[in-house]
C-alpha cells in the first residue's frame, strides 16, 4: 500500500513526508528560478496563441507554483488550455516542465494551474473523499472511486489520510483508482 501512494507521489511530482518541509534557503531559490523560468515559457507561448492571462509565481509545499490567471474576460478563451478534464492542462504542465528542465538542467515538480482549474478541482475531489469516507465508516467496508489521474489521487490520499483512514491505489494508468478502506 505505501508503494503505491509513493508512487502516485512520484506520478503527481507531489513531495513525500520529509519533502513537506519548509524550504531551505538555497531550495528557495532554486524553486523561484523554476518558477521564473516557467513563467517565461508560458508568456511566450500566450503571446504564440493570442491569449491574454497574467502568470502567478508562488512556492507551494516544497514545490514552484506557476498559475495562468484570466484577465478580464479572458477566461473562456483560457479553458481551451485546460481541455476536457483537465488533458490539456496535464500536457501543458509537462511540457512546462520540461522547458524548465531544459534551462535549468533539474527535474522540476512544478505545479501548472490555469484559469483556477486545479484548484476548483481540489475542492471538489475533498468533498467528494469527504462522502467516501462517511460511507467507509458508516459501512465498515472499503470504497472503490472512480479512475483518477495522479493529482487527483494525491488529493484523495491526502484527505483519507488527514481523516484517520487508509488508502491505496489499484491498476494501471488510465484506470488506476483510489480504494479507501476501514484504519
Amino acid at each position: 500500500m505505501a508503494d503505491a501512494v509513493a508512487d502516485d507521489l512520484a506520478l503527481a511530482g507531489e513531495p513525500g513526508v520529509e519533502g513537506d518541509a519548509p524550504a531551505q534557503p538555497s531550495q528557495t531559490r532554486r524553486l523561484e528560478e523554476e518558477g521564473e523560468v516557467a513563467a517565461d515559457y508560458l508568456e511566450e507561448l500566450l503571446d504564440i496563441a493570442d491569449l491574454d492571462g497574467d502568470i502567478d509565481i508562488d512556492i507551494d509545499h516544497g514545490r514552484a507554483a506557476v498559475a495562468i490567471v484570466a484577465e478580464d474576460g479572458s477566461e473562456r478563451w483560457l479553458s481551451r488550455l485546460v481541455g476536457t478534464d483537465g488533458g490539456v492542462l496535464d500536457a501543458l504542465q509537462e511540457l512546462t516542465r520540461l522547458a524548465v528542465q531544459a534551462k535549468t538542467g533539474e527535474r522540476s515538480r512544478l505545479m501548472l494551474d490555469v484559469a483556477g482549474f486545479r484548484e476548483g478541482r481540489r475542492v471538489e475531489l475533498t468533498v467528494l473523499a469527504e462522502e467516501a469516507i462517511g460511507q467507509v465508516r458508516a459501512q465498515g467496508t472499503p470504497v472503490t472511486l472512480e479512475p483518477m489521474n495522479p493529482f487527483e489521487r494525491k488529493v484523495v490520499h491526502d484527505a483519507v489520510a488527514a481523516a484517520g483512514l487508509s488508502s491505496e491505489s489499484e491498476g494501471v494508468e488510465p484506470t488506476r483508482r483510489v480504494v479507501i478502506r476501514p484504519a
